[in-house]
């Protein structure tokens, strides 16, 4: 592995770590019906970066922790980080991840799709299906995308992303 390619992951890691870290530091100060999914944003970074197994394994480990966070719907967050996390890998090749419009949609997209698959597996009621996927779903999903687009365009050199002018 050449120097280039250790200093972009170790960059890659960092950005990772400080999205983690503000995870559980900074958004427990924001409302957290529009608090943006740190986590989650955090995996879609790295999905969109690795093989379509890896992003797997990835979204697994973070649908696990936020599982342990939340034993109610204990399995739910693990299917659904592990499902999104490998259609964003996989999404990868049909998709121009250096695209900013692009990047926003994937971490938007995500979101949604990961409070879809968590409704729909832990079983919640009609009312509260619906006013998840039709209401808060998208607000987080457009936050997260919003905070996402931030850290793109802040940490594009760390990231290795070029994006479109």
């Amino acid at each position: 592995m050449s120097v280039d390619k250790r200093a972009r992951r170790r960059r890659l890691v960092l950005v990772i770590a400080i999205l983690i870290a503000a995870h559980f530091y900074v958004r427990p100060w924001v409302a957290s019906r529009f608090a943006p999914d740190l986590l989650m944003l955090a995996m879609m970074l790295v999905a969109i970066r690795s093989r379509p197994g890896v992003a797997a394994v990835a979204g697994f480990l973070v649908g696990l922790t936020a599982d342990v966070l939340s034993p109610a719907q204990f399995g739910s967050g693990a299917l659904s980080h592990t499902i999104v996390g490998y259609l964003a890998a996989y999404g990868r090749a049909v998709f121009f991840p250096d695209n900013l419009l692009v990047n926003a949609g994937l971490f938007a997209g995500g979101v949604w799709l990961r409070t879809l698959i968590v409704l729909l597996v832990s079983g919640a009621g009609a009312a509260e299906f619906a006013s998840s996927l039709l209401i808060w779903g998208p607000i987080q999903a457009a936050v997260t995308a919003l905070v996402g687009v931030v850290v793109v365009v802040f940490f594009r050199d760390w990231l290795a992303i070029r994006l479109d002018e």
